[in-house]
């Protein structure tokens, strides 16, 4: 990295605006290059010691933050989608817990929900909003762990019906567009020594192997057919950026198991050092943060 690229980002002497909107928008970068799990959070202990403890919660709220701690994601089979991200994609049970129910859960997941209901006159079921407040449904969640962050799988289903087993009680979406505001996405970092074809070849073997019919990566080039898709050379798999700002980014779109909308990548050459300057200069600026 050099010393012009993070002058760039974070000036010698910055005010309370420009850390707040530094701190906003180089936080996913730092987050997408960490290697492991300890590295954010070291850097966070470390902005944690002498007078920063003291001030940090009148610091800019950029800079009270750890990083991304999950990412969550309501699934229509538990089991199903449990099995894809640590049997398919490898990885590791952090926790399970469920039967979640009662007032205090129900408002705090669903208030908004509830009161939009009533101003539309509608009943919250027809919203897709469980009883857990009455405790006909309930909530269940295991957490995946990956390097550098956690997965959160909810299933929301019928009390009679058995944890982790059947579907949700909610119907799943038909449309699944990322185009659609209000989507996210799931997005996994390849190693920079993995043939990108190759891995998304190997995924979609392996889901297909296990029945999860939903799992299918997008081309680069254009099909108009489920055949033509397959049908595809595998070097179609990969869309690699050669040009401008994203140069080295190479990337993939695929719906998992559950329809939800993945996207894995390849960060090398210039865009690499630019994630990764990115990182910098937020150490640097939670390091020099005194409240």
């Amino acid at each position: 990295m050099t010393s012009e690229r993070s002058d760039d980002i974070l000036p010698e002497n910055p005010d309370r605006r420009t850390l707040l909107r530094a701190a906003g928008s180089i936080t996913l970068g730092g987050l997408a290059l960490t290697g492991a799990g300890s590295a954010a959070p070291a850097v966070a202990q470390t902005a944690m010691t002498g007078k920063a403890v003291a001030n940090r919660d009148s610091a800019a709220l950029g800079l009270r933050l750890q990083g991304v701690q999950h990412f969550g994601l309501t699934v229509q089979n538990m089991n199903r989608a449990f099995e894809f991200y640590t049997e398919v994609l490898g990885g590791t049970e952090v926790m399970r817990d469920g039967d979640f129910k009662g007032e205090k859960i129900h408002n705090t997941l669903l208030t908004d929900q509830e009161i939009l209901a009533g101003e539309l006159r509608v009943n919250p079921r027809t919203m897709g909003v469980p009883d857990l407040k009455g405790g006909d449904q309930r909530l269940d969640v295991r957490f995946v762990q990956f390097d550098n962050v956690v997965i959160e799988l909810l299933q929301y289903r019928d009390s009679g019906q058995p944890m982790g087993d059947g579907n949700s009680w909610a119907e799943p979406r038909d449309h699944m567009s990322p185009a659609y505001p209000r989507s996210m996405h799931i997005c996994f970092y390849i190693r920079d020594d993995v043939d990108f074809n190759k891995f998304i070849h190997d995924l979609e073997a392996e889901s297909a192997r296990r029945g999860m019919t939903q799992v299918r990566a997008n081309r680069s080039i254009t099909v108009t057919t489920e055949k033509e898709r397959l049908d595809a050379p595998i070097e179609a798999n990969t869309n690699k950026i050669t040009e401008g700002k994203s140069s080295g980014w190479a990337l993939i779109y695929c719906k998992g198991p559950e329809g939800e909308q993945l996207e894995f990548v390849q960060a090398l050459g210039p865009v690499k050092q630019t994630f990764q300057a990115a990182f910098d200069a937020r150490r640097k600026l939670i390091g020099a943060d005194k409240g």
